[in-house]
């Protein structure tokens, strides 16, 4: 939260509103230092994933609630939407309810900021930085299952250069491409962050340029990828990277949606065959990568072209990315049960079917057990779609720009057909809200963690309801309970 005021250094007029993310930041470093004083222990404690869940669900949760103080401060936001952006940022959704014509440089850097640190993760940072528990608990309720090297803080170590690396390169590469030092910090940020927030209200789009276009692509892209692949290709080890289901999804979907936009929406709104292209192209690695940043507004577009981006918003990025969505491994396991399904059922009834995958370098055979923890994670997540887009529609917006806008908002892209504001109503506002938090923590998680602190609170409150009649009936009184 103080990393804001790097700017003053540059923008030293905007010192009068450093206290807005000074006293947050101040606040939170008292709880954290009474927390530690209070419960520190003094052995590093390695705990489960259900109580990792528990820890990243209260984690994000106070992140997120005092990120919002420096929105209502120097936005004007009520503290709803400030928790709507607060929420967006840390979620890497890019979805905006602030003026950014209006807004201050500092705030702008804190948005991007946001976005960099959601994108890594509290449990990576934590797990990089802090001294705390360790185990696989935490970075698991991230989504964060495989390991890049079998020590889980050195893991998050790894997974924390190679993204901050990423964000170097893009810095570099902005700069290179024309943007100002400014605009070329915040837009890699957004962009290796998977989360679209931009200094522009156009967007990427503001610049019409082939060559920044060329830049935000292939971070689009890294952002996407798994940090295992990443790991597998950075040390050479392309063939056994390029294994994965989770690459040849997404050639095949990028490949097949680009191709369908640019032949039935964009050819006929947009002049000349290359800048069709350009736009058709942009916007599926936009959609599919969960960044969010266009170069376009979708007014005109129709409705294949809409729904083409509905389905990549859908289906999402890789597992242990920053990106959001379903996730393509699975939408790949999806895709091969169907297959091996049709399979079994042609093959004589004595032939024993098995079903291999790759994760990462090893393959591996698909269990009874995955294919249920992946049937519950589809049902959850299509099932939290189907309710947010009642939410929206019973709010008054019709039934296409809702299936559009919670589809962006649960698969954390940011793309918005003009739902968002800040004058929405307030109950579509908070379904967008829980939906960029349930769509980028893992969603099975998030609910198991829900489910544990209310059975410890319910459990806390009987004991105490307990101990208050003992007291009672040992001072004499009747217990009539």
């Amino acid at each position: 939260m103080l990393s804001p005021l790097v700017a003053l250094l540059w923008y030293p007029a905007e010192s009068a509103d450093a206290m807005a993310f000074v006293a947050p930041a101040a606040c939170l470093g008292l709880l954290g230092v009474l927390l530690w004083l209070g419960f520190r222990e003094a052995a590093a404690t390695s705990i489960s994933v259900q109580e990792g869940g528990v820890v990243v669900v209260v984690s994000w949760v106070v992140a997120m609630l005092f990120s919002a103080w420096p929105f209502c401060s120097l936005a004007g936001l009520p503290y709803s939407a400030a928790l709507f952006e607060s929420v967006s940022g840390w979620t890497t959704t890019g979805l905006s309810v602030v003026d950014v014509g209006q807004a201050s440089r500092m705030l702008l850097l804190y948005r991007s900021v946001l976005q960099l640190a959601g994108g890594a993760g509290l449990a990576i940072i934590m797990m990089s930085a802090i001294v705390g528990p360790t185990g696989v608990g935490i970075p698991s309720a991230e989504g964060r299952n495989d390991q890049l090297v079998p020590q889980v803080r050195q893991s998050s170590r790894l997974v924390l250069k190679i993204y901050l690396c990423y964000a170097g390169l893009g810095f570099a590469a902005y700069v290179a491409a024309g943007m100002t030092p400014f605009d070329a910090v915040n837009h890699s940020f957004a962009a290796v962050s998977t989360g679209g927030f931009s200094t522009h209200s156009a967007s990427i789009g503001h610049w019409d340029s082939v060559a920044i276009e060329a830049v935000t692509l292939p971070l689009m892209v890294l952002g996407n990828l798994s940090f295992v692949t990443a790991w597998l290709l950075l040390r050479f080890r392309v063939r056994t990277g390029l294994r994965s289901g989770e690459i040849r999804l997404t050639a095949i979907l990028l490949s097949i949606s680009a191709a369908s936009l640019l032949l039935v929406t964009c050819r006929e709104l947009y002049p000349g065959l290359g800048k069709a292209a350009r736009v058709a192209v942009f916007e599926s690695v936009s959609a599919l990568t969960t960044t969010g940043f266009s170069t376009v507004g979708y007014g005109p577009w129709n409705a294949f072209g809409m729904w083409v981006l509905v389905i990549l918003m859908l289906v999402g990025g890789g597992t242990c990315s920053t990106a959001g969505g379903i996730k393509q491994y699975r939408v790949y396991m999806l895709g091969r049960l169907v297959g091996w399904e049709i399979k079994r059922s042609l093959a004589p009834s004595s032939v024993v079917c098995v079903r291999p995958v790759w994760e990462g370098d090893r393959r591996a055979d698909l269990s009874d057990a995955a294919v249920v923890r992946l049937a519950v994670f589809i049902s959850l997540y299509l099932g939290t779609y189907a309710l947010g887009t009642l939410t929206l529609c019973a709010s008054g917006f019709n039934l296409g720009d809702s299936l559009f806008e919670f589809a962006s908002a649960l698969g954390t892209v940011g793309l918005s057909v003009g739902v968002t504001s800040v004058g929405m109503p307030r109950p579509a506002m908070l379904a967008e809200t829980l939906g960029m938090f349930l769509g980028r923590l893992e969603l099975v998680v998030v609910v198991a963690s829900v489910v544990k602190l209310a059975s410890d609170g319910g459990g806390a409150l009987r004991w105490l309801v307990g101990a208050r009649r003992g007291t009672r009936n040992r001072s004499g009184r009747t217990d009539h309970g």
